[in-house]
């Protein structure tokens, strides 16, 4: 392994005893949540005092500290409070920003110089041209998909300099980070804002063709077993990662203890002894199952691409009983402390290469019984909570000599204060004026007026099959289609490009190289009237913009724009247009810059994108693109949709790079919210057909079409309006 010395062990603080038991157990660094912008809401988090001392402290231990901001900013949140929040974190020295939405990545990347920005695993960072795309505008970090493979990871390291974060321990989501809304749409509880409700761990009743359910109520057919990767260390750190990562904001400092103690510990040994010399105990096995589990554990997909030896089935949380040790750590100092009647009483410290002198009132000559040595020497000693211990005091005194216990806690005290200040100097940032300025120059944020008189935007359908394609493509008043290449090529093949706009509708998830001729034949679609690329990912999107297509792509709203920050972000990238979000409700919608967007007015939200299969772990993978049902508690069902060749060219492996998206149960329909819509501003519309038969599909267009073009009165159907009404918390 190249640049041992760069190697981090990253824990998880979620109160400042947390963070005090890491740093004792030997993390290298800490993540922690402040009282705002973090995904992990419901942890106890850090108030301002404790997080600017958690800073000062991590910096006396030469460690780092990274504040979690990796949460999606609505317009206001990040206009009027984002800048205030972090200016006294920034100024104290704050390591690093763990950042979801490109929006916030673009404030801080304007407004904090300096400050290291972290992608963060909710960014659903997947492959070396994402990767590359986010070295190209200032990421120091990217935290990689839980998802990704060894081999991925050796790829992403091989393409980019930038340092590669993996998680080693802890919670597996079941879905990728940043694509899941189910908790968002049960509830209202988004996990893109840090308050997951964790559907995911609840029991559903199963069915393989959404006729005949199976299921007690116990069974969990989306919770996994929790990641422990102790035996892939040197597997982990040689496919180029630099950050090993435990998962657990929310868990105890115990837990935070005993986990960091067991992984620093061998840390150390394959640094020092090499993968030859790499042998993890049986008993510290049992020791990292016991902290915590959840049905056993796994060793998460760094070996394997998905499977029911990774779920646990259950959402039962089990510990051994054990409480590991907390420990505090100390920095060994040593002092000189002088005192000699007529002069202050002068104590000089030093600490690592640091020396730092006080003095404090004045040493007396005793009248009646002198002070000894030991005396002053067991008031010296007592550091208290503080971050040091003596490794040697010299006391250097005059006889018959008196000092106020007052002046000797005076002087110790301000002598920690400056050996503090000495210590952690460096690290502090005074911010300029110019930047304080700066934020009169960020993005022109929308006042919320729209036209009087909106006009009718052109519509956009896309579709998943031929037979919805053909019948779809009847109805002249639509402007394009978002089509996968399958159906596209078949499409282009019959000159359909001629009538009406066309557009390659990339994976929802991209991994691994793209199949031979992919973009060779996507390039001569171009050249014969395609008109670009729906992408979903910043993968995707980073091929697409290698290749020089940028302005031909529209993002799709799982790369989200909640913020002008975001749509700034984007624009300067020259994109078509991006999607509108799918979270915001209707009043904030009104003051986004709709103006470049395109937004779903019908279609099933896709609740959850996984690695995991729910046919392959309750049935048999048999690599046809089918599906199969979930059925929760209010008897509402859930298609779980297989997409076992995600660049539909036929040629792929299957079961490699495949993906499960789990839907809604009723799709969303805004059809008597026309008015509404329209007065958003929005540049185009777009039905998106799923699972749907091709007459539904095609009925359902016709009704919008009716609505919004004809101004029809809307047909009876059952529909939710998402958040269009309610918004996500």
């Amino acid at each position: 392994m190249n640049n041992q010395q760069k190697i981090e062990l990253l824990a998880p603080a979620g109160s400042y005893e947390a963070f005090e038991a890491a740093i004792g157990a030997g993390a290298d660094a800490v993540y922690v949540g402040g009282a705002a912008f973090g995904a992990r809401a419901y942890a106890q988090n850090f108030s301002e005092e404790e997080l600017l001392l958690a800073i000062d402290t991590a910096h006396i231990h030469g460690k780092k500290i990274y504040l979690t901001v990796n949460t999606l900013l609505k317009n206001k949140e990040l206009k009027e409070q984002l800048f205030d929040y972090l200016l006294p974190y920034y100024e104290a020295g704050l390591d690093a920003v763990i950042v979801q939405d490109m929006g916030v990545f673009r404030f801080i990347r304007r407004n904090f110089p300096g400050l290291h920005l972290h992608a963060s695993t909710q960014m659903t960072v997947t492959g070396p041209a994402g990767t590359k795309f986010l070295e190209e505008q200032g990421a120091h970090r990217v935290v990689a998909a839980r998802e990704l493979s060894l081999q991925e990871l050796y790829a992403m390291h091989k393409a980019s300099p930038i340092e590669i974060e993996a998680f080693i321990h802890g919670a597996l989501c079941y879905s990728y980070s940043g694509q899941c809304l189910m908790s968002s749409l049960f509830g209202g509880r988004s996990g893109n804002r840090g308050r997951c409700a964790q559907p995911c761990r609840l029991s559903y009743h199963t069915s393989p063709d959404g006729k005949k359910f199976q299921g007690n109520g116990e069974l969990c057919p989306l919770s996994l077993k929790d990641i422990c990767t102790i035996d892939l260390l040197p597997d982990i750190l040689e496919a180029g990662v630099v950050s090993l990562k435990i998962e657990g904001r929310m868990k105890q400092p115990h837990y935070t203890a005993g986990v960091t103690g067991i992984y620093r510990k061998y840390l150390d040994l394959y640094l020092k002894m090499g993968r030859e010399g790499y042998k993890v105990k049986e008993e510290d096995r049992r020791a990292l199952l016991n902290i915590f589990n959840r049905g056993g554990s796994c060793s998460g997909y760094y070996q394997q691409h998905n499977g029911p030896s990774m779920m646990a089935f259950s959402n039962e949380k089990k510990t051994g009983g054990s409480e590991p040790e907390i420990r505090k750590r100390k920095e060994k100092i040593n002092g000189n402390f002088i005192l000699f009647p007529g002069s202050p009483a002068i104590l000089e410290i030093s600490c690592k290469d640091i020396s730092v002198r006080a003095s404090a009132g004045e040493v007396q000559y005793a009248i009646r019984q002198p002070m000894e040595e030991e005396r002053i020497r067991a008031q010296m000693e007592k550091l208290g909570n503080t971050e040091f211990q003596w490794d040697k005091l010299d006391i250097l005194m005059g006889e018959q000599i008196f000092v106020p216990i007052k002046v000797l806690n005076e002087v110790r005290r301000e002598a920690l204060e400056r050996l503090t200040k000495a210590l952690t100097k460096d690290t502090k940032r005074e911010m300029k004026k110019d930047y304080r300025q700066a934020l009169n120059t960020k993005a022109k944020y929308s006042s919320g007026v729209k036209e009087e008189k909106p006009k009718i935007p052109p519509v956009y359908v896309s579709c998943r099959s031929m037979e919805q394609a053909e019948i779809l493509l009847r109805n002249r008043e639509i402007q394009g289609m978002y089509l996968p290449y399958d159906i596209l090529k078949q499409c282009m093949e019959r000159g359909l490009a001629h009538d009406t706009e066309l557009y390659l509708s990339m994976p929802h998830i991209t991994r691994g190289a793209v199949p031979k001729d992919y973009f060779i034949q996507a390039e001569k679609w171009l050249s014969l009237g395609m008109k670009g690329f729906l992408v979903k990912n910043l993968e995707s999107y980073g091929m697409v913009k290698e290749l020089g297509y940028a302005a031909k792509c529209i993002i799709d709203a799982s790369l989200y724009t909640w913020n002008d920050e975001a749509i700034a972000f984007w624009r300067e990238e020259g994109i078509l247009k991006d999607t509108v979000p799918l979270e915001l409700n209707q009043k904030e919608l009104f003051h986004r810059d709709n103006s470049q967007s395109e937004m779903v007015i019908y279609g099933y939200y896709p609740l959850m994108i996984s690695a995991q299969c729910v046919k392959k772990n309750l049935y048999q993978c048999d690599q046809k693109e089918g599906g199969s049902f979930l059925k929760d508690r209010y008897e509402k069902t859930f298609p779980s949709v297989c997409f076992c060749d995600p660049w539909k060219l036929k040629n792929t492996d299957k079961g490699k790079n495949c993906y499960n998206i789990i839907y809604n149960s009723i799709p969303l329909g805004l059809l008597k919210e026309k008015a509404q819509v329209l007065a958003l501003g929005v540049k185009s519309l777009r039905l998106s057909f799923t699972t749907e038969k091709p007459g539904e599909a095609n009925q359902i267009l016709r009704e919008f079409l009716d609505v919004y073009l004809r101004n029809r009165e809307p047909a009876p159907r059952e529909f939710t309006r998402g958040h269009f009404k309610r918004g996500a918390e």
